[in-house]
């Protein structure tokens, strides 16, 4: 399933890099490479923000633990209620 709005050959060569990663530490070495610190960690952050809000963490809880902002809570949050259930697909193949 492509989605009209990142459909483009660009974007396509990046998911298939980043499917070709074999393990955490490859991961590292070419995210490292290919964005910032701070790109990163908003990544991050924002599945951790999609995780505890799946648990029923309230938003100050989720803002005290994680550093997200509002913005960034009710972004996510919108995702999760109204996106392609991609956060949800992620985080059910994690819990296996």
């Amino acid at each position: 399933m492509q989605l009209k709005k990142l459909d483009d050959k660009a974007i396509d060569q990046l998911f298939e890099a980043i499917l070709t990663l074999k393990n955490v530490e490859e991961c590292y070495v070419f995210f490292d490479d290919l964005c910032t610190v701070n790109e990163i960690q908003s990544l991050s952050q924002r599945l951790e923000v999609a995780r505890m809000l799946r648990k029923g963490y309230t938003y100050n809880q989720i803002e005290a633990e994680t550093g997200a902002s509002t913005a960034t809570i009710s972004r996510v949050k919108r995702c999760l209620n109204y996106g392609n259930e991609g956060y949800l697909m992620a985080l059910d193949r994690l819990d296996r």
